[in-house]
Formats: C-alpha cells, sequence, structure tokens
C-alpha cells in the first residue's frame, strides 16, 4: 500500500508564509505527477499547482508568483512553499500523487489526508 502524508498547515496571518510537505512511503517503484489541490468550506476541491517526474510545473492563475510547487524524487516528497497569503487562500490543502507500485506496470492515484491553512488576522 501507498501513503501520502501531508504536513506544514497553520494559522498564519494576512501576508505571512508556509512551506507544505507531503512525504510519500510504501511499496513505492516510482511516481509520476505529484500535486496539491485544496478545498475550502462550501467548495469544490481546486487544483493549486502540479509537478511531473521531469520538473515540469503548473499553478494556477490564482496562485502564480505567490506559491510555488518544488519535489525531492530521493525522498518521494513535495513541497508547496506560500508567500504573500490571502484570506481566501484559507482551506484544507491535499497532496495527490500517480504511483507506480513495485510490481506493478500501472499508475494508481492516491490523495493525503489534507491539512489545514488558514489565514486570518
Amino acid at each position: 500500500q501507498v501513503q501520502l502524508v501531508e504536513s506544514g498547515g497553520a494559522l498564519v496571518q494576512p501576508g505571512g508564509s508556509l512551506r507544505l510537505s507531503c512525504a510519500a512511503s510504501g511499496s513505492i517503484f516510482s511516481i509520476y505527477t505529484m500535486g496539491w489541490y485544496r478545498q475550502a468550506v462550501g467548495e469544490q476541491r481546486e487544483l493549486v499547482a502540479y509537478i511531473t517526474s521531469g520538473g515540469t510545473t503548473k499553478h494556477v492563475d490564482s496562485v502564480k508568483g505567490r506559491f510555488t510547487i518544488s519535489r525531492d524524487n530521493a525522498k518521494n516528497s513535495v513541497h508547496l512553499q506560500m508567500n504573500s497569503l490571502k484570506p481566501e487562500d484559507t482551506a484544507v490543502y491535499y497532496c495527490n500523487a500517480d504511483v507506480v507500485r513495485v510490481g506493478s506496470s500501472i499508475s494508481e492515484n492516491y490523495w493525503g489526508q489534507g491539512t489545514q491553512v488558514t489565514v486570518s488576522s
């Protein structure tokens, strides 16, 4: 089995910064795309950013210039550096990854349990 565990969520003031981390563990052969999604109360889950195994990134318009996704392939981890945080960034942030397990020839999609980010004064 594969597990994704997020960390780094917290209460922060507007204009502040946070760094989210997600570590994948288990029977992992390789990981393709890794990403961050978020879900605010009463809203649908939405993509924030993703990064491919080759390092290509995409950030949605609402976070461009403020958030940066990165990954450490050796540690099967992905990070989200969030700067200039706004109240509208308040949400539960979820890690997502496409993982090929040892002994498998296909990738499967996994989610973490989520970490709360609250931006408020």
